[in-house]
């Protein structure tokens, strides 16, 4: 079945940086777009960042932009989002995901706290 498994868990100050990956089985990787999500606590999942199957097409929400950049391995089925300049407004869990056949898939979601 569909698995997504996000890592990079971390506490890190204003303007530092993380990168998180996440590893996906269970469907052709290299087939799919695929999504970085967040979630802040009291607030509702927000799209981050999308990539498509061949990394062509790389597209940011505006409060990301210029500041994260996504990135994939087709050879090892691995996603990534490399977090520079990050702000406490970035606080939040962090979601990858995949829309397989207009069905959503979903990490268990990452961590991750920018405070100091």
């Amino acid at each position: 079945q569909v698995q997504l498994v996000e890592s990079g868990v971390g506490l890190v100050q204003p303007g530092g940086s993380l990168r998180l990956s996440c590893a996906a089985s269970g469907f052709t990787f290299s087939n799919y777009g695929m999504r970085w999500y967040r979630q802040a606590p009291g607030k509702e999942r927000e799209w981050v960042a999308v990539i498509t199957s061949t990394s062509n097409i790389k597209k940011y929400a505006d409060s990301v932009k210029g500041r994260f950049t996504i990135s994939r391995d087709n050879a090892e089925n691995a996603l990534y989002l490399q977090m520079n300049s990050l702000k406490p407004e970035d606080t939040a869990v962090y979601y990858c995901n995949v829309d397989i056949f207009r069905r959503d898939y979903w990490g268990q979601g990452t961590q991750v706290t920018v405070s100091s």
